[in-house]
């Protein structure tokens, strides 16, 4: 029996027409955004899951949860997080209408 795939970004052009499917995926967007941060900063790094767990002094197992977007861990998690990778933790609030839509990103503005 031959299966036939769908392409992921075929699929996501039709669900993002659906008003539902939007709600939900920009309820979860600082999830993603945290997630893709850890991965980022362990990445950066050049550290595997195992080595951040022992600078961490937990278990890989955690690293993975953290990195999996499906836990909001305490700020003195991704602080351990952060010195374990060598980073700094730096938390941010902005006004949606400074958010660079096409990137997800704030947008950096100088007040005069």
């Amino acid at each position: 029996m031959k299966t036939n795939f769908i392409p992921v970004e075929e699929s996501f052009e039709q669900w993002k027409k659906d008003p539902k499917y939007v709600a939900a995926y920009d309820a979860l967007e600082g999830e993603f955004a945290l997630a893709s941060a850890l991965i980022k900063a362990r990445g950066d790094a050049d550290m595997t899951q195992e080595q951040v767990a022992q600078a961490m002094g937990t278990t890989q197992a955690v690293v993975a949860r953290l990195e999996s977007g499906k836990v909001l861990p305490s700020t003195r998690t991704l602080e351990r997080f952060a010195k374990a990778t060598r980073t700094r933790l730096r938390i941010s609030f902005f006004h949606p209408s400074d958010e660079d839509l096409s990137l997800g990103a704030p947008v950096s503005r100088v007040k005069p």
